[in-house]
């Protein structure tokens, strides 16, 4: 058996009975050298630090074990932590937590935020561009003292400078501090004295939270951009699942892809374009709204090495030879493909694969009411040929 135990910033002090007793009939406990260091002289037992990496040593934790392995870990062990690290290896059957008070409750316990209505950003291991929002509040937990000045810079770069920035250090410990200020006055006089445990309170600011399809003009593009409309239909088509990837296939501004990954939790991407320009339009894109999408260069050229998506979204280039069938035999058994095309030649294209495979092919028209003289007219857009299919299981 694995035993988890939660531990804060104030040290043995702060632990409740049934962690003291965990403790203090260990024999083994691992922890990174900060969290051992908090134990005090009735901890008898053999304290090993974690190596690098980590999850080796994880595989072997038991291996030989002929007691309890136990392991000291900050705050709540299941929030980011290692208690889920460690279930998903062993099973809920192996490990017991004994969780300590997280420092997101602590966080918001500071600034009176309700928690429910809080998001937990982790930087832990992801990319800082991951924790902008366009409204709302979180608590983001930091990957060192860089990540409050890292986060800053970049809520400014992408037009939230007014956001509210709070660093919270050494939460629930006897040094604790708490700072704030906005995210444009951090970028002005960065603090140079963060401590590495920290966490950033954040509400975004301006807020502008939208629901649904996006409106063309929060996007950087040069034409090339599945409209609004067409975005949501498109959408509903791919039917996102959370922690599902998508191929984007001549993403042109990234908008399908950047959408796809804001409808669930751990929705990602990979976008493919062949000119740079838009591949740079796809980064500042995915930088505004807060996403990290794997951008790559020409289909089908590129899509060996990528992987295996749940969905694929051919925007452009179904012309291409060898693009569709290269798309087809990459999408694993009830994947889901759709492919948006407006000339005749793509909609042939669309329209054999259509009699292989099946599926749903569907034409949609839409109109735009304009002024004409002192009345109004429908003008017409292109209309657009879609086909949506699920991959059988032929085994």
């Amino acid at each position: 058996m694995i035993v988890v135990v939660g531990i804060g910033a104030d040290g043995m002090a702060g632990l409740a009975p049934p962690a003291r007793t965990e403790l203090a009939r260990a024999t083994v406990i691992y922890g990174s050298q900060r969290q051992l260091a908090l134990l005090d002289d009735t901890v008898r037992a053999v304290r090993r630090p974690w190596p690098s990496p980590l999850l080796p040593a994880i595989d072997t934790l038991l291996d030989g074990a002929d007691a309890d392995v136990h392991v000291i870990a900050s705050g709540d062990p299941l929030l980011h932590g290692i208690g889920s690290t460690l279930i998903r290896a062993y099973g809920a059957d192996r490990v017991a937590v004994l969780p300590h008070v997280s420092s997101v409750t602590l966080a918001c316990s500071r600034l009176g935020w309700a928690v429910q209505d809080t998001e937990v950003i982790s930087l832990v291991t992801a990319d800082t561009v991951s924790a902008i929002r366009r409204g709302g509040q979180a608590v983001v937990l930091s990957r060192d003292r860089t990540s409050p000045v890292e986060l800053a810079r970049l809520l400014t770069a992408t037009g939230r400078g007014d956001s509210e920035v709070t660093i919270l250090e050494q939460l629930g410990g006897p040094r604790e501090l708490r700072r704030s200020s906005t995210a444009r006055e951090w970028v002005a006089r960065p603090p140079g004295d963060v401590d590495d445990l920290n966490v950033v309170a954040v509400r975004y600011l301006p807020d502008d939270r939208r629901s649904g399809a996006l409106p063309d003009d929060l996007f950087d593009h040069d034409g090339q951009l599945t409209k609004q409309g067409m975005r949501a239909v498109t959408l509903a088509a791919l039917a996102p699942r959370p922690g599902e990837l998508l191929w984007d296939v001549g993403a042109g501004s990234g908008s399908v892809a950047i959408e796809w990954c804001l409808t669930g939790t751990g929705c990602r991407a990979v976008a493919f374009e062949r000119d740079s320009e838009r591949r740079r339009r796809i980064a500042d894109n995915a930088r505004t709204f807060g996403v990290a999408l794997d951008i790559r260069g020409s289909a089908p050229a590129e899509l060996a090495d990528a992987p295996t998506p749940a969905a694929i979204f051919v925007g452009g280039g179904v012309t291409n030879p060898g693009l569709l069938q290269a798309c087809w035999e990459r999408l694993p058994a009830g994947g889901r493909l759709v492919a948006n095309v407006v000339t005749a030649e793509s909609e042939a294209v669309l329209v054999q694969w259509y009699s292989q495979h099946g599926g749903e092919l569907a034409k949609f028209q839409h109109y735009r009411g304009e002024p004409v003289g002192a009345f109004t007219g429908w003008r017409p857009a292109m209309p657009v040929t879609q086909w949506s299919v699920t991959k059988p299981d032929t085994t």
